[in-house]
């Protein structure tokens, strides 16, 4: 049983990501494209435009060939989003890093990828240096303009790039996600991808010009890049960008640039059901909230709705999908049902798959959802098996997501096939944790699960079978010395066995029913 988007299809432009997201910024002038959040400087669109081509020229002139992969390590800002769209401009691939990453974990992003060179915030450009010669690349510059070093010393200032002939359908983005596994897989998405994604999303949020966002999600992340960065600017909005989360500067964002859409994960959901600073604040130019990234727990959202004045509704989508195959329209959410994550945006197909059987849950019936549009990526990086694990041989990506679809044609989330833990919006596989744990030479086997957290987030819990006296203090303090820091085990628990199948692989489903109670429940 097919479930197709209720919507009409709409038309995907042939044509590149940047030549999508850019073709207008001229046009548009002196309209603010992007406003920095703290100093409050301003670029305009005609400016965005002319710096991309300047450091995208520059770039040709350093070396940078058609397809060469150029990796972008920083926090949110105009500097970002401008060396993003040169290396796309200029006929590269941006491969995005988390800037939270350890050295050696960026160190395996760029030797995966097969990275050139690097572009990373100023702090991050010496712990980097190492990794990129380890890795092969061959230099590392900083992000930041005016800096010594930086990428932006190579614009050619009044020079137009090269065309070297990129297609839709050439490789655009290669950001990592663990899919379903929890193994780090390099996702091939194409221009053609990204731009379906893009008019996907406007069909159910309209942006325009009259339009303000908020870039408080991760730029380096599919969820911020596609839904604020690159939507934002193909459509003329203003994006006010924050380098990091802070509740009290997003508050005053909101009020004081009238913004008009947020997009936000749980954790932002949270504060805005429980934080105090919250009464008083101005949410009156907001249209909607959007939620995505990892589960809204239905009730959290309705206590911050009713704080704030403004419907908080959720989509759904993964980095393998561009990122978005479910959205909330703001025109229904009025009428879409708690805890759905919208109906499926145009263009898109549907299946419930039951995962024991194989055949299609019956209608009204639970089963991992499978989807089908010009948003599927192309494959995972020289990774074939894996690929055909995760797509069909007619286009259907599994999901690892168990859903219902009601008669509305609006899906809920119910479950999960998938090992991933989702922590404040992250990704935490389960299987990296366990690798660095085993590490340790008094660990004999280890086993990771989520843990249930407020508002419906999880957090990383360690199962460990040890020899000699080995704390759980001392074990998290090993982990959290060689991963991200969002990744860090938060808790610990000595046990006898891993319960494991015959082939071997760890029962997590087994691990959550013995050792998967909070610690404070």
């Amino acid at each position: 049983m097919i479930y197709k988007s209720k919507r009409p299809d709409v038309e995907i432009p042939d044509a590149t990501l940047p030549e999508h997201v850019l073709g207008e910024a001229r046009e548009r002038g002196e309209h603010p494209a992007l406003i920095d959040g703290v100093s409050g400087g301003v670029i305009t669109y005609a400016e965005f435009a002319d710096v991309v081509d300047a450091l995208a020229a520059g770039l040709q002139r350093d070396g940078l060939g058609r397809g060469d992969v150029f990796a972008l390590v920083g926090g949110n800002s105009a500097e970002w989003a401008i060396a993003y769209h040169a290396i796309l401009r200029a006929g590269g691939v941006v491969t995005p890093i988390n800037p939270l990453l350890t050295p050696d974990e960026v160190g395996k992003q760029l030797s995966d990828s097969k990275t050139r060179g690097v572009i990373a915030m100023g702090p991050l450009v010496e712990p980097l240096r190492h990794a990129a010669e380890r890795a092969g690349a061959e230099w590392v510059r900083a992000l930041e303009r005016g800096a010594e070093g930086s990428v932006f010393e190579l614009a050619a200032d009044g020079a137009e790039p090269e065309d070297v002939g990129i297609k839709p359908e050439d490789l655009a983005v290669l950001p990592y996600s663990s899919g379903t596994t929890g193994v780090m897989k390099g996702v091939v998405l194409s221009h053609r991808n990204l731009v379906a994604n893009i008019e996907q999303i406007q069909d159910g949020i309209t942006l325009s010009e009259d339009d303000t966002l908020v870039g408080v999600l991760p730029f380096f992340h599919i969820y911020g890049q596609t839904v604020v960065l690159n939507q934002g600017l193909a459509k003329g909005a203003t994006i006010v960008t924050m380098p990091r989360f802070d509740l009290d500067g997003l508050l005053d964002i909101i009020e004081n640039h009238g913004v008009t859409l947020l997009h936000i994960a749980p954790p932002v959901v949270l504060a805005f059901a429980t934080a105090p600073q919250v009464e008083g604040r101005d949410f009156s130019g907001l249209r909607i909230v959007i939620s995505g990234a990892a589960p809204l727990d239905e009730d959290l959202s309705g206590r911050a709705e009713a704080r704030i004045g403004v419907p908080i509704r959720q989509g759904y989508g993964m980095t393998e999908l561009s990122p978005v195959s479910h959205k909330t329209r703001v025109d229904d959410a009025a009428v879409t049902p708690p805890g759905s994550v919208g109906p499926l945006v145009p263009n898109t197909e549907a299946r419930l798959v039951d995962p024991a059987s194989g055949e299609d849950a019956a209608e009204g019936g639970e089963g991992e959802i499978w989807i089908r549009g010009p948003q599927v990526m192309v494959g995972y990086l020289d990774q074939p098996e894996a690929t055909a694990q995760t797509l069909t041989d007619d286009g259907w990506l599994r999901t690892g997501d168990i859903a219902r679809i009601d008669a509305g044609g609006y899906a809920f989330i119910v479950d999960r096939l998938k090992e991933l833990i989702k922590y404040k919006g992250y990704q935490v596989p389960p299987a990296e944790l366990e690798a660095v744990l085993v590490s340790h030479p008094q660990v004999k086997d280890a086993g990771v699960i989520g843990v249930p957290h407020e508002g419906g987030d999880e957090y990383p819990k360690a199962c460990v079978v040890c020899e000699g006296d080995l704390g759980a203090d001392e074990l998290m303090a090993f982990v959290a010395e060689r991963v991200a820091p969002y990744k860090k085990v938060r808790e610990v628990e000595i046990v006898e066995e891993i319960p494991k199948s015959a082939s071997g692989k760890i029962l997590r489903r087994v691990l959550r029913e013995q050792y998967g109670a909070a610690a404070d429940a």
